[in-house]
């Protein structure tokens, strides 16, 4: 009798029933949430404060080039010492105070320029302040070499090499980086998958082996059906999770807006203000319309199926590993010589995927570990967005699936042994006599 959809169902409720399952399902919502809108309060507050900087030049080259902004004032101080700058600067409780020095040669260098703060200042915003002074510098020494500016600008030529298949499809870089995006996204969301949850089976096997549960059970049902049952079960727990987590941080994410007045949309960094800085120029406007273009431009149908497919792949493969793992030992400290070679085929796989997706998605190097089973699942899911034949995808997912079929048939060998094994940790030699019982 297939006793299998009673186990899935058993492995199911007992995971969804679990305490410390239901309390960190409803919890880790609430906590990640409110780390969230913790940084977004803090960042709002930041956002509101206006920076106070403070001008001494007395070289008058950069006389009138900032501009105040939105959480930055520029003060020009006049006809005063760089000590009485100082007074005035600390009293008034500014930001700090940029100093440059006389100039007799016309040239300003760094000795001539020094900001004072009584704290350590903003890394952005000396940046700024550099780049600022540097440009304004570089048009004066521009004019007084008779140089015409205008026509230095307009000589200017910006060059976009349009890409085109033979067949006539258009592509571009901003086309790749968005590719590899999803790719390198699709890819990491696996092996977190499998991190978590593959472990999660690895405890209950060692947790019912443990307890002796597991000589019961045994007696009634075959050790397959017993490990499918678990990794089913178990994945099927790990899938109720996560949509509780992305239902649960939708709904508080919307409360926490409406009730702190939190606008999640403003956490701007400086970094953020000076993109959107650049977006008011028309060259970037173009650079957000190509992406959006690049974006509708993937396979999308293509993706979602094969995310689907080579995901289920892929954690099942790995899960029968680590089911195999908890069968094998009595305790999580015996499993760290086991699962550490999972570990770094799974980090293997990722890094794989991408330096040489990102180079050259199309390579040997790439097409060979997209065949791979331990790796295919990642690396095939970052070539696909870079379109990928249809019949390497179907033959690389016959080949992970029949990888997975082989791994169960001999993690099933080890976990009819294993199982029933207590007091000794196993060394890979007797897992090989496991194996060819």
């Amino acid at each position: 009798m297939n006793h299998l959809p009673l186990i899935i169902k058993r492995e199911y409720l007992t995971k969804v029933k679990n305490k410390s399952f239901v309390i960190m399902t409803f919890l880790s919502p609430f906590i990640f949430i409110s780390l969230i809108a913790v940084v977004a309060y803090l960042s709002q507050m930041n956002n509101d404060k206006t920076r106070v900087i403070s001008i001494l030049d007395e070289s008058g080259l950069v006389k009138n080039i900032f501009k105040n902004s939105a959480n930055t004032s520029y003060n020009y101080l006049n006809g005063m010492s760089l000590d009485d700058a100082k007074v005035l600067v600390q009293e008034s409780e500014g930001y700090g105070l940029l100093y440059i020095s006389d100039v007799s040669e016309g040239q300003i260098n760094s000795k001539n320029l020094t900001f004072y703060s009584e704290e350590s200042p903003s890394l952005t915003l000396i940046t700024n302040i550099e780049s600022e002074i540097q440009s304004e510098l570089t048009l004066q020494n521009r004019i007084n070499e008779g140089i015409d500016v205008e026509k230095l600008k307009a000589s200017k030529v910006n060059i976009e090499i349009n890409q085109e298949s033979f067949d006539g499809e258009k592509t571009s870089k901003v086309d790749s980086i968005v590719k590899l995006i999803f790719g390198g996204a699709a890819g990491y969301l696996l092996f977190m998958f499998i991190i978590i949850y593959g472990n999660m089976i690895m405890r209950s096997v060692i947790e019912e082996k443990t307890s002796r549960i597991i000589e019961v059970i045994i007696s009634s049902v075959k050790p397959i059906q017993l490990m499918l049952g678990k990794i089913i079960g178990t994945s099927l727990a790990g899938i109720t999770q996560f949509v509780i987590w992305l239902i649960l941080g939708g709904v508080l994410m919307t409360l926490v807006s409406l009730i702190l007045g939190i606008d999640m949309a403003q956490m701007q960094t400086p970094q953020q203000q000076m993109v959107e800085q650049a977006m008011e120029n028309p060259e970037a406007n173009i650079q957000i319309q190509n992406i959006v273009a690049a974006f509708f431009n993937l396979p999308l149908a293509n993706l979602i199926l094969a995310f689907i497919l080579f995901f289920i792949g892929g954690y099942l493969l790995y899960s029968s590993l680590y089911a195999a793992i908890g069968a094998a030992v009595d305790n999580e400290t015996d499993t760290q010589q086991f699962v550490i070679p999972i570990a770094l085929i799974l980090s293997f796989a990722v890094y794989i995927g991408i330096f040489t997706v990102i180079e050259d998605p199309h390579g040997t190097v790439s097409t060979v570990f997209s065949f791979i089973p331990l790796t295919s699942p990642v690396v095939m899911l970052m070539r696909i967005p870079f379109g990928v034949p249809i019949w390497q995808q179907v033959l690389s997912f016959l080949i992970l699936i029949g990888s997975f079929m082989f791994t169960v048939w001999f993690a099933a060998k080890i976990y009819r042994v294993g199982i029933l094994m207590y007091g000794k940790k196993p060394s890979y030699k007797e897992l090989i006599k496991w194996i060819r019982y």
